[in-house]
């Protein structure tokens, strides 16, 4: 990914998203040939000068300081993944580790003491590296497939499966492509990265859409619902955890309301995998 192409796109559709009235801009009179904001309008938001806002959007204004970044992340009205996806584009570049990401011992711990809920670690670009059981029962089983497979943005825009169980498909896959996106922010010569969304852009038709929307996303907290075949619908509320010490990696939890029919679905779903394992 080139980082001044990738910034220049991202600083326009920023822009053209943020209308007039949200940014507190009085109607000037003057006709409108963009939708959105107009450069110098986000200039004077930002405090910067017309002719280096212009260069900045075209790639050409290098290191900006981390004042001007806060400056126009504050005059495009970014959140904090948006934030935080500015500051790497505009930050020194970072070189993916070409070695296979491993889990300490402690997370992986911590993962499988959680036997009551379903609960993962992803790694760049959203590779899967370990599961519980309930999560390979919810999910799917990423332990049964190749190591090559193994990854959260390729089963769910890719594997019919998870049309089926993601009872909110759309907004998942839309989700995951700006966590995608994202961590291509953070990684852009992640050569593996590169060819996942290749992979992707072949193969998913709504992907393209989706990529060139540039909105971006790191995982915090939100709800997921599946549709399983056993127990039929789950809702979960989920958080993510980045480990100290490795940004690259999160422990991702799914949660259920006690007493919700989601948790007595799961209980009995976790009791029938159990058995199951005994036989």
């Amino acid at each position: 990914m080139d980082r001044g192409s990738e910034l220049s796109d991202f600083l326009r559709a920023c822009r053209a998203r943020l209308t007039p009235d949200r940014a507190g801009i009085a109607d000037s009179g003057r006709i409108r040939r963009v939708p959105g904001l107009r450069r110098d309008e986000v200039a004077h938001l930002a405090n910067v000068s017309v002719d280096y806002y212009t260069r900045l959007e075209q790639g050409r204004a290098a290191n900006p300081s981390p004042e001007v970044i806060a400056a126009l992340a504050d005059a495009l009205q970014l959140d904090g993944s948006e934030r935080a996806h500015l500051s790497d584009l505009c930050g020194p570049s970072r070189r993916a580790s070409g070695t296979a990401q491993r889990v300490r011992p402690g997370l992986l711990l911590t993962l499988r003491s959680l036997e009551d809920v379903p609960a993962f670690i992803l790694g760049r670009r959203t590779d899967v590296l370990a599961t519980n059981r309930l999560a390979r029962e919810i999910i799917a089983d990423f332990d049964s497939m190749p190591a090559v497979e193994r990854n959260m943005a390729r089963y769910t825009l890719l594997d019919p499966r998870a049309r089926e169980r993601l009872v909110d498909w759309d907004q998942a896959a839309a989700d995951t492509v700006a966590v995608l996106r994202f961590d291509a922010g953070r990684h852009p010569g992640d050569r593996r990265l590169a060819d996942l969304i290749g992979e992707m852009t072949v193969r998913c038709p709504e992907f393209t859409g989706w990529w060139n929307d540039h909105r971006v996303l790191r995982r915090t907290h939100g709800i997921k619902r599946y549709r399983h075949p056993v127990v039929g619908d789950l809702e979960f509320s989920y958080e993510s955890f980045e480990p100290p010490g490795d940004p690259d990696q999160c422990l991702c939890v799914y949660n259920v309301e006690p007493g919700s029919p989601s948790a007595e679905a799961l209980g009995l779903l976790a009791s029938w995998t159990a058995e199951r394992q005994l036989d």
